[in-house]
């Protein structure tokens, strides 16, 4: 199963190549208003199309049990939603007055505001060992940057509850229905949520490629490259000090979730959500390159980090069981 996984992850790694290279051969097929007709195929029907999927493959019953371990989720929560976006609109007030490309920076404040995936951080927690923490909070982004956007704010939430909330529902609505089946035949959900993934991620720089006055210095670029690995590896090393405190009451397992958990961005959720947020912004696409740049960077660090963090993980709990009293 981790060899099928790894392996989707590195097709749709390679089609978000090819979709920006076929945006750049050929932009006018995705453009708003070409044959595509983007407008209403991707800011309605694919944005839908996922999370209706979303709704179907989501284990609610999962979620209910994992509830339990209140804590490590509280923790989760308010370093994922409260900690990670300011301190990242702090250091953004810093590098303002760098010559960085102002909506490259406008991105690193989207990347701040998604919550972690469920295709990275849960597996890679899987791969350790350690528990589960799943935070969803779509609504952030709009508290942080939804001012930015051409689209009206009612506009905004009326669009995130048709396209978001009632597909979601409605997908775990169908699932009661069809559950054994669905346990049975195992469709291949997430394929389907990458296929439609690499759609949006297409049209959407289409309208860039098709902009002349767009432009983006390639020394911009690399800074937002070396900053995205220097914030995940800072904060994933500020979650594991936190997490091992003697009074964290943080268990090794516990410390594993928060580490991926609290750290991993969500690209799923993240692409449609700027699509909606920022509909017909013409820096769309640059705004969305630091979150296409974090999700493989997250994936990399955490892939090279497993062994290490799970021989650190299986000492601790060896350690553990040694110093715990015999009856």
């Amino acid at each position: 199963m981790r060899l099928l996984e790894r392996m989707r992850k590195d097709w749709f790694m390679i089609g978000i190549v090819l979709a920006i290279a076929g945006a750049k051969l050929e932009p006018s097929i995705g453009v708003n208003g070409g044959p595509l007709k983007p407008e209403i195929t991707v800011s309605y029907i694919a944005v839908a199309t996922i999370f209706f999927n979303s709704g179907l493959s989501l284990k609610t019953e999962e979620l209910t049990s994992a509830l339990v371990h209140l804590k490590l989720h509280l923790f989760i929560q308010i370093f994922t939603l409260a900690f990670f976006p300011a301190t990242i609109w702090l250091f953004l007030q810093l590098l303002s007055i760098t010559p960085i490309n102002e909506w490259l920076l406008k991105g690193l404040q989207t990347v701040g505001c998604m919550p972690p995936p469920v295709s990275s951080a849960v597996i890679l927690t899987k791969a350790v060992g350690g528990n589960e923490g799943i935070v969803i909070t779509p609504l952030l982004l709009l508290l942080f940057l939804g001012s930015s956007s051409s689209v009206p704010f009612t506009s905004i939430f009326s669009q995130l509850f048709m396209t978001v909330v009632v597909p979601l529902i409605i997908g775990q609505i169908v699932r009661r229905y069809i559950k054994d089946w669905l346990e049975r035949k195992k469709p291949p959900f997430g394929a389907i949520s990458s296929s439609v993934l690499l759609m949006i991620i297409y049209t959407t720089f289409c309208d860039t490629f098709s902009n002349p006055n767009i432009d983006l210095d390639k020394f911009s670029l690399v800074l937002i490259l070396v900053i995205i690995f220097s914030i995940q590896l800072s904060f994933m090393l500020l979650t594991f000090i936190f997490s091992t405190r003697n009074n964290s009451g943080f268990t090794p397992a516990d410390t594993v979730a928060i580490i991926f958990c609290s750290t991993h961005k969500s690209l799923t959720l993240g692409i449609p959500m700027l699509k909606i947020v920022f509909a017909g912004h013409e820096h769309l696409s640059l705004i969305s390159v630091p979150l296409l740049i974090y999700h493989p960077a997250q994936i990399l660090l955490g892939s090279v980090l497993v062994p290490t963090i799970k021989s650190w993980m299986v000492s601790r709990q060896k350690g553990v069981k040694l110093t715990r009293p015999t009856v």
